[in-house]
């Protein structure tokens, strides 16, 4: 066998292929973040004339926001609006798609009202809770009443509840999403595993801990890194219930970034922010990645 028969053909084809994607990616995806890492190095604000062209400062974009009380409020309100809404919707996924993940007549219906409000967009999603986060006539503050419960009455106005007010939404909005998931997982399952277990007289509680849950583990740990991805991202809902308010009680990072480039346009400490975002989620997706691939003892 000839040597040039044995030298392995290059083919131009795959890479023709992702070349459009690759395109892309560096275009919207890397090139932004390696400007940001350089804009965070310098001073520039666009709104005050002596601050209009660059001055490089190092860290200082950094330092002055990890010292800033404010800042590190609303990486308090970040961390407590994303175990909030993470958590809980990943599990309302998983009990919705148990609920529907049967073979009963009209199970369709229930399918679609548990996934309805995936399909609004989050700006719609939130002025319907506006309505019943309404002070006067709410359905919240009804309920309340009819339990005999005065309480706090304005949801979105009151510092202490406007990012549990968030918080809800998201979790309203999301859960039916992260159902679709797993109920492809479950449907997808070995029956005959299942079966077995049957015979070996294992209990429902039993089949659910040792066979269902290890079985949708790589389901998981994608939805995980979905949802905590989305808890950054999604910012809508924020501008339509609270705009960041009361006292910046319900202001979480992406929405300070907004604030700080487009209100405030400081376009260094922006940069810093976006710098910070981006590590936070390669961490937190590098991470999930290497759990879920970790052999098991």
């Amino acid at each position: 066998m000839s040597a040039q028969t044995t030298r392995k053909q290059f083919k131009p084809l795959p890479y023709i292929l992702i070349l459009p994607t690759a395109a892309f990616v560096a275009l919207f995806t890397a090139w932004p973040v390696l400007l940001s890492i350089y804009q965070s190095f310098f001073r520039q604000r666009m709104n005050i004339a002596r601050f209009r062209e660059p001055t490089y400062i190092g860290l200082d974009n950094y330092i002055e926001l990890f010292t800033d009380p404010y800042f590190i409020q609303v990486i308090k309100n970040t961390l407590t609006y994303v175990l909030g809404t993470v958590p809980i919707s990943i599990v309302l996924g998983f009990l919705f798609a148990l609920l529907v993940n049967r073979k009963v007549r009209g199970i369709g219906l229930f399918r679609l009202a548990f996934f309805h409000p995936m399909v609004l967009p989050m700006v719609s999603a939130a002025t319907i809770w506006l309505f019943l986060f309404t002070p006067d006539y709410g359905l919240f503050n009804t309920a309340l009443r009819f339990l005999g419960y005065s309480g706090p009455e304005n949801w979105t106005g009151n510092p202490h509840l406007a990012l549990l007010s968030v918080v809800i939404v998201a979790v309203w909005k999301n859960s039916g999403y992260y159902m679709v998931f797993y109920l492809a997982g479950l449907q997808n399952l070995p029956v005959d595993v299942y079966e077995a277990a049957a015979l070996d007289g294992a209990n429902g509680w039993q089949t659910l801990w040792k066979i269902t849950f290890p079985l949708l583990r790589r389901t998981t740990v994608f939805i995980a890194i979905v949802a905590f991805i989305d808890s950054f991202r999604t910012v809508d809902h924020i501008f339509v219930l609270t705009s960041g308010g009361p006292s910046r009680s319900s202001t979480v990072l992406l929405f300070e970034l907004w604030l700080e480039r487009f209100e405030f346009q400081d376009i260094g400490i922006s940069a810093a922010i976006t710098v910070i975002f981006v590590i936070v989620l390669l961490a937190f997706t590098i991470t999930n990645f290497i759990t879920s691939e970790r052999k098991e003892v």
